[in-house]
């Protein structure tokens, strides 16, 4: 289906959708081209790992995908795209252990849905992990993905947390994030471990993302919390593409960098442009609050480039996606949490 208010042509199958993901651009193969060795993906079966395991594949690297791979089918899918799958409990000792070696690594594997009532385990994964993976690989290059909320809220017209601003992690999920970091940095600066320590505010693709948290909210009618304001997200494929090409920037001590789209989003203003792409008039919910949590990967784009996708590329394809019935992944971002429950 396509609307007359559509500029783009829509991406209307999930084979389409991650094509779109997995395109490798130049600047991507050339980092690839300097990897020498395998790339080795720890949690590659979450919502980033299947689409960044299949990039690097088809920019020409070998890559080891670790999982415990809970759905078969995720295993299955990367053996099919040329991943060679391991099957790790990474928290148990001995299964770490036993991984292969690997002289670079993204650690991708962390708890944030679900931690909220589950701290223990969110703990384990968040904090105690990126320590246990930094002992085991001390001669690897690692980039490590954390997350944007171990900053405190800021007012919009800051422009949002950059990498020296104050941290003020709020709940557990988020306290738990900084502490992951603070371990991974410490053993970095121990055994001389090149680290990217990479903040990641908000990947989004059409099955996932604050985009189609607000366009299914305008499409069904239901009213769109406003207490927060304003969020940044990054096109799931740009950040990808990013974390291909990160191996260079590690260093020790671990080196910090925010992972965001470069527009500040108003998600009163979103709502609105996406009521117009699919014909609906929003229905919101209270008011702004004075803060939010906001990131300025001004540093990342001075080094690597700006984002390609923008926003209002985002917005079409997301609006057609939805009013299509498009499929989700069922895990709505939840943004709008104020209390760092998740």
């Amino acid at each position: 289906m396509k609307t007359s208010k559509l500029t783009i042509d829509p991406i209307e199958t999930e084979a389409a959708l991650v094509d779109r993901m997995t395109e490798p651009v130049p600047e991507v193969r050339d980092a690839v081209s300097g990897i020498d060795g395998e790339v080795m993906i720890l949690g590659i079966a979450g919502k980033m790992g299947l689409t960044l395991g299949e990039l690097l594949v088809r920019s020409g690297a070998g890559v080891i995908g670790v999982s415990r791979f809970s759905s078969p089918g995720d295993r299955e899918y990367l053996e099919a795209r040329g991943v060679r799958t391991v099957r790790c409990d990474l928290i148990d000792d001995d299964s770490l252990r036993a991984l292969p070696e690997a002289g670079h690594i993204i650690l991708l594997a962390g708890h944030k849905f679900g931690s909220t009532g589950n701290e223990p385990l969110t703990w384990a994964m968040n904090a105690l992990l990126p320590g246990k993976v930094m002992q085991r690989f001390p001669d690897s290059r690692i980039v490590y993905v954390s997350s944007g909320n171990v900053y405190r809220f800021v007012a919009p017209d800051s422009g949002g947390s950059v990498e020296s601003s104050p941290l003020g992690p709020v709940g557990e999920y988020a306290q738990s994030r900084l502490g992951g970091e603070r371990l991974a940095a410490f053993y970095s600066e121990r055994n001389g471990t090149p680290l990217a320590i990479v903040r990641l505010f908000y990947a989004t693709e059409l099955r996932y993302g604050v985009f189609l948290d607000i366009a299914e909210r305008v499409w069904t009618g239901q009213p769109i919390d406003l207490s927060m304001g304003y969020v940044n997200q990054i096109w799931q494929g740009d950040a990808n593409a990013y974390l291909a090409r990160c191996f260079p920037l590690c260093e020790s001590p671990a080196r910090v960098l925010n992972m965001t789209g470069s527009e500040q989003l108003e998600i009163r203003d979103v709502a609105l442009k996406l009521g117009v792409l699919m014909g609906r008039t929003p229905v919101f919910d209270g008011e702004e609050s004075h803060t939010a949590l906001l990131g300025n990967a001004s540093a990342l784009f001075g080094l690597l480039g700006l984002p390609r996708v923008s926003s209002a590329e985002m917005m079409e394809w997301v609006a057609a996606w939805v009013m299509n019935d498009g499929p989700t992944l069922g895990k709505p971002t939840k943004y709008e949490s104020r209390n760092g429950q998740f």
